[in-house]
């Protein structure tokens, strides 16, 4: 094993955001190792990836799939994990220096609480962990020595526009969107939405789930609430404005009327690589901006009746407590039913207020509950879809 190089885990390897990892990984000139991959149901793609990259430990995290699967052209020098069990041994591995948390959705919230309560530094791409459990996470990280880093293209600009300084200067943050297939849709016209529709996605390359969740515009009221754990700043002082081209990724505006604003073409390898290698910078994969060619860069302010999802984000960030938890499982089961064809895309966010509403609310839960609490609501969802 090559000690010099930061030893990575990358929990979710075979995903949108794993793979791109392993391409900033490769690209690192043995800067970066990948020590440790992780996959649910993907386990061809996760064999591959062991063949490539050589990985000391892999995990196969859905036991039942990896009892059925053959294992035979694993790499002899590769440890085979399986279970949740495996991802809370592989992350508190002391060789390991940074854990990127890719897994989509609540799924990803074990990975990275095992990882804060090792003390590792965890590259975050997995919004939901904060969304779900933010005051919970939070604590863990200042009082266990971990460090959260933020992989999502928002935060993670703001984060470098900030350099690890607090908020007391600053009079707000505005999260950038680029307000999907539909920003420029009417309500009627988002009424006869279809799946295809939601999935045709103007400027990212994303998974189904988070491509639907831009078009919703829920990814940004996700993304609120997780700015507002992950900063430490007030709701009142966090702004969304549309952004088309997806290059200003966002900006920071502080009291003396300076706005400071993070710019790159849309390519996830730029936040994963700084996360990866902070607090230094390298070359790397991403292609820089070309200022060599006209440019445009449009500004305007989201319709809340067309996008209700930013003021339901906006009320979870208030409340905090079980609220987080609750609308981001009512969400994933809401999209999981859309994308089946058993809701219709305007009703989404509904089902999400409507199971929100509705549950008892406890302002400090502990972490079990809000795994409860989780389970419950994807289930009330269900009801709330056939009723």
């Amino acid at each position: 094993m090559n000690h010099q190089a930061r030893q990575v885990v990358v929990l979710g390897s075979t995903g949108s955001i794993g793979r791109n990892t392993l391409e900033v990984i490769n690209a690192s000139g043995g800067k970066l190792r990948a020590c440790g991959l992780t996959a649910h149901h993907q386990l061809d793609r996760l064999l591959v990836q062991s063949q490539e990259y050589l990985p000391q430990w892999i995990v196969a995290s859905d036991a039942q799939t990896a009892s059925q699967h053959d294992w035979d052209a694993l790499p002899a020098g590769t440890e085979l994990l399986v279970g949740e069990e495996g991802i809370r041994q592989l992350v508190r591995e002391p060789s390991v220096d940074v854990v990127l948390s890719a897994i989509v959705g609540s799924a990803g919230l074990i990975g990275t609480w095992e990882a804060l309560e090792a003390g590792k530094t965890v590259a975050l791409a997995n919004k939901e962990t904060l969304v779900m459990a933010g005051s919970l996470v939070t604590r863990l990280a200042a009082e266990q020595g971990g460090k959260i880093i933020p992989v999502d293209s928002e935060h993670s600009a703001i984060f470098q526009i900030l350099k690890d300084k607090g908020v007391e200067e600053v009079r707000r943050i505005i999260l950038t969107a680029s307000g999907g297939p539909f920003r420029e849709w009417t309500r009627e016209q988002i009424k006869q939405v279809t799946v295809e529709d939601a999935l045709s996605h103007p400027t990212w390359e994303m998974g189904p789930k988070i491509t639907v969740d831009s078009a919703t515009m829920m990814n940004k009221a996700l993304e609120i609430i997780e700015a507002r754990w992950l900063f430490d700043i007030p709701v009142d002082k966090i702004d969304v404005v549309i952004h088309p081209q997806s290059l200003v990724h966002s900006l920071v505006e502080y009291r003396d009327g300076s706005t400071l604003a993070q710019l790159s073409p849309p390519d996830m390898k730029l936040p994963i690589q700084y996360a990866l290698s902070y607090p230094q910078r390298w070359e790397g994969p991403a292609e820089p901006m070309d200022w060599s060619t006209p440019l445009q860069l449009d500004f305007s302010p989201p319709d809340p009746d067309r996008f209700p999802a930013l003021e339901l984000g906006r009320q979870v960030a208030r409340q905090g407590g079980t609220a987080g938890a609750v609308l981001n499982a009512a969400n994933e089961s809401a999209v999981a039913e859309f994308l089946e064809g058993r809701l219709e895309f305007i009703n989404i966010v509904p089902a999400c207020r409507a199971v929100l509403d509705q549950h008892d609310f406890d302002p400090h839960p502990s972490l079990d509950r809000l795994v409860q609490l989780d389970h419950w609501a994807r289930e009330e969802t269900k009801k709330w879809i056939s009723r």
